[in-house]
């Protein structure tokens, strides 16, 4: 039988989580007694994951486009508002509008989207946070939810590969310069787990290539890992938690892989 952390009532900001990854984060942060604050800037996505969240404890919705600084500023008073303080962030970003798509398809402003998606929005939402923290002595906990693929990556994903590999410097920044306040980041690489957003990408590359989408699926996700599987959400919640607790001080900074040994090579 396993044993759930208990997050005993730790107040959590989960980004773009109305659904897929973020959604299922944000429920499995509820199992373990957190209360947490959902985001998403489509109003009805984001009224439907509350509506469905509210079963597993104490959950608040915000509206939030993370290319906008004046919702993540709106955010992160919401949050402080509404959870009476914020003690941790799990950084979630959509995907960028153009992918799946090679390098040579994309436009100047498809890697402005993706530099503020991936790069500016969870630096500056970091940014405001910490100072907040460092204003009221606080403790405060950074996730950053990866990908592996910016270990080994994934050529129609090129513009989130290259902008997102720079949450692991972030992570190890933040955990560098404010560590000594308690203030600790981690960044979190992912696997496949089964979401909207991976079915419709592998969608698109499989018409592109002229396969079905179950052979892209068997090839391109189950055949990656020894386990012939997919992430388990509950897998993943458990890392979090794990993460968020005082059990994992002395790993601050680091990067950490879930990703079922899809990737080759040591880990770092």
């Amino acid at each position: 039988m396993s044993v759930r952390i208990d997050l005993e009532g730790l107040g959590i900001i989960v980004t773009a989580s109305s659904r897929g990854i973020g959604f299922n984060v944000a429920r499995e942060l509820l199992r373990r007694n957190a209360r947490v604050v959902i985001s998403s800037h489509s109003r009805e996505n984001l009224q439907r994951a509350r509506g469905e969240l509210e079963k597993f404890g104490e959950v608040h919705a915000v509206m939030a486009d993370l290319h906008d600084h004046r919702d993540v500023n709106n955010l992160v008073k919401m949050g402080w508002e509404l959870l009476g303080g914020v003690d941790a962030l799990v950084w979630n970003a959509p995907n960028v509008s153009c992918e799946p798509c090679l390098l040579h398809d994309t436009d100047y402003e498809d890697w402005i989207e993706a530099t503020k998606l991936h790069t500016v929005a969870p630096g500056y939402l970091t940014a405001l946070l910490v100072r907040r923290w460092l204003k009221e002595g606080t403790k405060g906990r950074l996730i950053y939810l990866n990908s592996v693929s910016v270990k080994e990556p994934m050529p129609p994903l090129v513009l989130a590969d290259v902008t997102r590999a720079g949450l692991i410097q972030l992570a190890k920044s933040v955990s560098r310069t404010y560590g000594k306040k308690g203030i600790r980041a981690y960044s979190v690489l992912l696997g496949s787990f089964d979401t909207p957003g991976a079915r419709e990408n592998l969608r698109k590359v499989a018409e592109a290539r002229g396969d079905s989408f179950e052979e892209t699926w068997e090839r391109e996700v189950l055949s990656r890992t020894p386990l012939h599987r997919i992430g388990r959400w509950g897998e993943l919640g458990s890392l979090i938690a794990f993460l968020l607790s005082d059990e994992a001080e002395y790993m601050l900074g680091s990067t950490v892989v879930i990703d079922g040994a899809m990737t080759r090579g040591i880990d770092i």
